[in-house]
């Protein structure tokens, strides 16, 4: 290691020792001077410690390591024993600046030793989560044992589990690649849950647009059944119900723009034109029937939508992403591109996301591109059609006609938007 690079990866050290010495500097803001055990200089100079007792390690080989880590303990001990004294002062408890201080020597030994770059988004890492501190606290105060638990058997079946499933289909007449299928059921749990956490944050008295985007994360279906049973027991807000059902339909849209580009990015050029223009046709009708200027009404009962990552809903989820990418490569080996379409339809009625990540996946090996973004836009029709009939059916024939609207300019500026993709 030459001195330039040895001097970088030095500044690197010190770095990290800053940011985590910012945060517990600012959060350490109110107490006088002298009254703090360990504050940013402290943390700037531990990470800086930690790499000069890098460098001396890196240059003398085994012992040099051995006296790595005796300085390390010397340095833990000296910082233990100011916290204590710190803590007796104070009357308090908290061993997080002591992590700290610890996690900055560690980190700006590793700048030295290791890979300087993943010290220091390590460094960042450690930053940003000491920073959170009231976020997270809140969030484990709401929540619930039962989403507490599904969590956690969900992150266990995917960290055991998953290493052990066959990357590879188990037999040539049943077409499913276990790994491939539960990877896939996880991105649709998490990018669910994302709207379910939206909800959760948003309390009890959850806004009617929020409800519509954060529904449309989770359940757009579910969504419009809801804004309709909320529609038809407060009629003279059909127009601001009717904008959230839009707003959850533009929502699930940009879903498919996502799932379909994260697993095959070469699609993107024949559906992300027609969706984009579709949900922006959407997000400008819901804006003008929402009328959000003028009014923020809240309703009182917010949107029940059952957590995502429960167990029974992604397994539940995950059977079905199963048999419709089985369906899929049969139909489109038996029918061809009419065959892939028909079930995109009938698939598309009830769920778009399993339909539309069976056909990505399935270019260019069964599907050719342009069969699989037809079907693609086919399956969303379809379910738009059919919330149509849920609204209309659930929340009244107001709130049916203004969501149709809604669904008629979304197509014919999806229509202007296919035939754009088609002629670049």
């Amino acid at each position: 290691m030459d001195t330039f690079e040895l001097i970088q990866r030095m500044a690197v050290a010190l770095a990290i020792g800053l940011v985590i010495g910012i945060e517990r500097g600012w959060q350490q803001r109110e107490e006088a001077e002298g009254e703090r055990a360990i504050g940013l200089r402290t943390h700037a100079l531990a990470g800086l410690l930690g790499g000069a007792w890098g460098a001396i390690a890196r240059g003398t080989g085994d012992w040099g390591v051995v006296a790595l880590g005796l300085a390390f303990m010397t340095f833990a001990g000296a910082i233990v024993i100011f916290r204590l004294r710190e803590l007796e002062h104070d009357k308090t408890f908290g061993a997080t600046t002591v992590v700290a201080a610890m996690i900055a020597f560690a980190l700006g030994a590793m700048a030295v030793l290791g890979d300087q770059t993943v010290a220091a988004a390590a460094g960042v890492a450690v930053a940003v989560l000491l920073a959170l501190k009231t976020v997270l606290h809140t969030w484990l105060q709401r929540l619930t044992w039962e989403e507490l638990r599904a969590g956690l058997i969900l992150l266990a079946m995917t960290v055991i589990l998953l290493p052990v499933l066959p990357d590879r289909e188990i037999v040539a007449w049943l077409p499913i690649n276990p790994r491939e299928v539960w990877l896939l059921t996880i991105l649709i749990a998490a990018l669910s849950f994302a709207g379910y956490v939206a909800i959760r944050v948003a309390g009890p008295q959850l806004g009617i647009p929020l409800s519509g985007i954060a529904g449309g994360l989770v359940s757009s279906t579910a969504t419009t059944l809801n804004m309709g049973r909320l529609a038809r027991q407060h009629a003279e807000r059909t127009k601001l119900f009717a904008a959230a059902i839009l707003l959850s339909s533009a929502v699930m849209m940009l879903r498919v723009i996502f799932l379909v580009g994260v697993v095959n990015a070469s699609l993107l050029q024949f559906v992300a034109p027609p969706l984009v223009l579709a949900l922006l046709a959407q997000g400008v009708l819901a804006g003008y029937l929402g009328n959000w200027t003028r009014s923020a009404a809240t309703v009182d009962q917010p949107l029940s939508l059952k957590n995502p990552f429960d167990l029974g809903v992604v397994l539940a989820f995950g059977a079905l992403l199963a048999i419709i990418m089985v369906l899929t490569k049969l139909f489109a080996a038996w029918a061809g591109a009419g065959g892939a379409i028909a079930l995109a339809a009938i698939s598309g009625t009830f769920d778009v996301d399993a339909i539309s990540l069976s056909l990505a996946r399935l270019v260019p090996g069964g599907l050719d591109a342009n069969t699989a973004a037809c079907a693609i836009l086919v399956a969303v029709i379809a379910n738009s059609l059919t919330k149509i009939a849920l609204a209309w059916t659930t929340g009244g024939a107001a709130l049916g006609r203004l969501f149709a609207g809604g669904v008629v300019a979304a197509l014919v500026s999806g229509g202007i938007g296919l035939w754009v993709a088609t002629r670049l």
